[in-house]
């Protein structure tokens, strides 16, 4: 701890007061919420678990003292703002995978390429795809991308030498269909976070959560649990916010 960074008395005692500001307010807009995704208590519970890590980072600064709370990580989506009835839709995909197994990729790439000895290589990939597959994971999981539709692979990951990851799937509203092309070179980009209708995240870390909440449970398995929480599991898919 550094005494030129160390925050003055004053200066913890205006985040605590800002903490007891932040309290009322997210208090007062509960209390008055409109419904169930009410926008002001999305706000008012953004601000309360920023005020109170600012003030937890402050008093361990100033005095090597932590508070009992557990600002949870902001990765919610924002309440949905997009039209009740969407007349198009569009669905967001990543799933990661880890490369386990080498020889099994490229054998399996290399069994797609000895029966189409013409498939084409990988971008960046120099040569005939059926001379590399055998030898080059890029040239292999071009062939196989290239090959077998996404959901395909996620089914046979095993098969293909690879290992699932985190995954999620956002399905978010449009207000029209766009044209062709308008969007491939970079699909991503228009992603709003607001006009997600429903979002399915698939992680290990979930299995872990599910784990701690487990060993803390009563006999009853319910403490701990707030009202409407969501199950999620590594296997399950887990409902985001606008679900």
């Amino acid at each position: 701890m550094s005494d030129a960074a160390q925050p003055t008395a004053a200066e913890v005692r205006a985040a605590a007061e800002a903490v007891k500001a932040a309290l009322d307010r997210h208090l007062d807009a509960v209390e008055h919420r409109s419904g169930a995704t009410d926008p002001a208590v999305y706000a008012a519970f953004n601000e309360l678990a920023a005020t109170a890590e600012a003030y937890d980072e402050l008093l361990y600064d100033a005095y090597d003292e932590v508070t009992p709370f557990e600002i949870p990580g902001d990765d919610t989506l924002p309440a949905y703002a997009g039209p009740e009835e969407p007349s198009a839709l569009s669905v967001l995909i990543r799933r990661d995978y880890a490369v386990v197994e080498p020889h099994r990729l490229l054998a399996q790439a290399q069994r797609v390429a000895d029966l189409d000895p013409d498939i084409d290589a990988p971008p960046g990939a120099p040569g005939n795809a059926a001379d590399l597959v055998g030898s080059s994971v890029h040239a292999a999981l071009g062939v196989l991308f290239g090959e077998y539709e996404p959901d395909e692979i996620a089914s046979r990951h095993k098969e293909f030498g690879l290992e699932e990851g985190d995954s999620t799937l956002w399905v978010a509203a449009a207000d029209d269909p766009a044209e062709p092309g308008e969007w491939l070179s970079a699909p991503f980009e228009q992603a709003d976070p607001q006009r997600v209708i429903c979002r399915f995240d698939v992680s290990a870390v979930f299995d872990e959560e599910l784990d701690l909440d487990e060993d803390g449970d009563d006999e009853d398995g319910d403490e701990g649990a707030p009202d409407g929480a969501e199950p999620q599991g590594g296997d399950a898919r887990s409902p985001g916010p606008g679900h």
